[in-house]
């Protein structure tokens, strides 16, 4: 197995001046990392996709408000916070169904907060302790949530995974494949499936591209071929990632996932939910109260042709995330653990 770790996708500059990220607009093609010093650029990275998934989105959001702080000219805490809330609350906006991006804005305004008679150079400092924090947490709960996740699985089975859940989406590894990579290097010859995910390719440009580079057995598909390879067999297991967990037990994922958990239901084939209990919104009731993310029309119709392949001012809806209720939900694997939803409750 090659070394995915190589791959970092979100890490600050070794001057702590910027936040790199491996920009993710533009794999498979080239692997290519752009440094991030404003807090508009950081706002853009996220918007755009140029970072992606649920902990790597809260990872950049941490890095970036450090970032941006060390440019906060303040005499007082008063102004110093001030102008950091402000900034808080324009990343916050970049992704509104990410709970983890809110979650790391949140608490590295905590430490603002626990630390009103510290000198603004004191706070910058804090903040960057607790950037790294948020990251390397992020890093050790992925493994574990894999462990979790391999102990559920027999080697040689066949996987189907939507969207990208890997290591280009949190520190190390990631969540849903985590449990393939590690089985990868312990010799389990997983044959993983990667469903395209239209319309941004998350599938195709990201989850193949990495599975791939790792060695991994994968093989792409189209969104609308799952049912196909779950009727020849060749599936055991699903595993997806997830953006937020409500308090019953609902799932927002990247849009399709809630038509496979219904294949998958079918077929009778286990769906698992992998991620990390900063996904887990317990202010969030249920799916219904999950705020969808709704994207430009142009990625249905123009993003990914030479010609506009839709006719000219034909509607759209264009939905980033769907809800998958929990009881399409074999288990939902944590770094604390495994957990089933089917009473409906997260605890």
């Amino acid at each position: 197995m090659k070394n995915i770790t190589d791959l970092k996708t979100v890490r600050l500059s070794d001057d702590l001046n910027a936040v790199v990220i491996l920009d993710q607009t533009r794999l498979p093609a080239e692997e290519c990392y752009l440094e991030l010093s404003s807090a508009e650029e950081i706002w853009d990275a996220i918007y755009k996709l140029k970072v992606r998934g649920a902990p790597a989105i809260g990872v950049a959001a941490a890095y970036g408000i450090y970032v941006c702080s060390r440019l906060i000219q303040a005499g007082s805490f008063d102004e110093f916070y001030t102008e950091f809330h402000r900034i808080k609350n324009y990343l916050a906006g970049a992704r509104p169904t990410a709970v983890n991006l809110v979650a790391a804005l949140e608490r590295m305004e905590k430490v603002v907060l626990n630390n009103v008679s510290a000198t603004v150079p004191d706070l910058v400092k804090l903040l960057h302790g607790e950037a790294m924090a948020i990251r390397e947490e992020d890093a050790a709960a992925c493994r574990r949530i894999g462990e979790y996740g391999l102990s559920l699985l027999r080697p040689g089975m066949g996987i189907l995974t939507h969207c990208n859940a890997g290591h280009l989406a949190v520190s190390e590894y990631g969540t849903a494949l985590a449990p393939i990579y590690l089985g990868e290097e312990r010799g389990y010859g997983f044959k993983v499936f990667a469903d395209e995910t239209r319309p941004l390719l998350q599938g195709a440009r990201l989850t193949a591209y990495e599975l791939h580079r790792a060695g991994v057995d994968v093989t792409l598909i189209c969104d609308n071929m799952a049912s196909s390879v779950m009727q020849k067999g060749w599936v055991q297991a699903v595993l997806v990632g997830c953006d937020r967990i409500a308090a019953n037990g609902d799932v927002a994922n990247k849009i399709g996932t809630s038509g496979v958990a219904i294949l998958a239901r079918h077929y009778g084939i286990p769906f698992y939910v992998l991620g990390p209990t900063s996904t887990i919104d317990m202010q969030c009731p249920d799916g219904k109260s999950i705020v969808i993310e709704e994207r430009d029309p142009d990625e249905i119709t123009k993003m990914w042709y030479i010609h506009r392949m839709a006719p000219k001012d034909v509607k759209t809806f264009n939905p980033a995330f769907d809800v998958t209720p929990y009881e399409l939900i074999t288990a939902i694997i944590t770094e604390k653990g495994i957990f089933n939803p089917v009473d409906g409750g997260i605890e």
